[in-house]
């Protein structure tokens, strides 16, 4: 696993090729640390998720399932459980730390490869990018929070189809169903994902945590999420980001941003 940061973007490159960067415990404990020490890291605001190589990620490595995997060890099930609960953690930060997250994906996203993808604010694909949930057919059920999440994101119809019929999308079918926000050709992956990054990060820093609270947030009661709304609006609209951003606008100029 690399990180890079250039101001306030930092990539993350999930870095086992030779494995189509099916997740490992070290890899998945190794970019959760990343990530948790970027949320740590005020400068940086937008966080770019790949994958070196042809793949974004197939998910679990087969190998250790094909050894045993979940009843590989004689540990009982709640440890067990505790133990995975610890690395999809990473799908947790992606969706709900402050950091706006952008997925880019090339070739296999599959598995927890996808729930992660899944987990992030965006996601912009390759050409060559085919989706996959991958667990029924491995005899799994599904984590990384990928039940959840691709029924929040595509509603529980579209959601049930795709785990229980396991069929492959590819990436212009991933658009029409609103999965990601757009394709791009496969050379030009990474660098519209970091213009689509430094367009999200010159925005006004406070709103836009604001906005992906409200949008995070699943309360079923509309009242409470009226209320917290409204609470960050105005909390917003006293930034000086505010200010700047009218007296800009009626300046006809560019806004420059401070977070204050």
């Amino acid at each position: 696993m690399t990180v890079e940061v250039s101001g306030a973007v930092a990539t993350l490159t999930l870095n086992r090729p030779e494995r189509r960067n099916s997740f490992s415990d070290g890899l998945v404990l190794d970019a959760l640390t990343a990530v948790e020490q970027l949320i740590e890291t005020p400068e940086v605001r937008v966080l770019v998720l790949t994958g070196a190589g042809k793949h974004f990620s197939v998910g679990g490595d087969l190998d250790s399932f094909a050894a045993g995997g979940f009843s590989g060890n004689d540990a009982a099930l709640e440890t067990s459980v505790r133990e995975l609960l610890r690395g999809t953690q990473l799908s947790v930060q992606l969706r709900e730390s402050r950091l706006v997250t952008i997925a880019a994906v090339r070739g296999a996203c599959a598995g927890a490869g996808l729930s992660i993808a899944a987990a992030c604010d965006l996601r912009i694909a390759s050409d060559t990018a085919v989706f996959r949930t991958a667990f029924l057919d491995a005899g799994l059920s599904g984590d990384f929070g990928g039940t959840w999440l691709l029924t929040r994101l595509l509603g529980e119809a579209k959601a049930k189809e795709l785990f229980m019929l396991n069929e492959k999308l590819d990436a212009t079918e991933a658009l029409r169903i609103g999965l990601v926000t757009r394709v791009v050709s496969d050379s030009e992956l990474l660098a519209r994902a970091l213009i689509l990054a430094e367009q999200l990060a010159a925005k006004p820093p406070l709103a836009l945590r604001h906005i992906k609270q409200n949008l995070t947030e699943t309360t079923p009661d509309f009242l409470l999420a009226n209320a917290e709304e409204a609470r960050r609006n105005v909390l917003s609209g006293r930034t000086a980001d505010a200010v700047e951003a009218a007296t800009a606008f009626l300046e006809k100029r560019a806004p420059v941003f401070t977070g204050r």
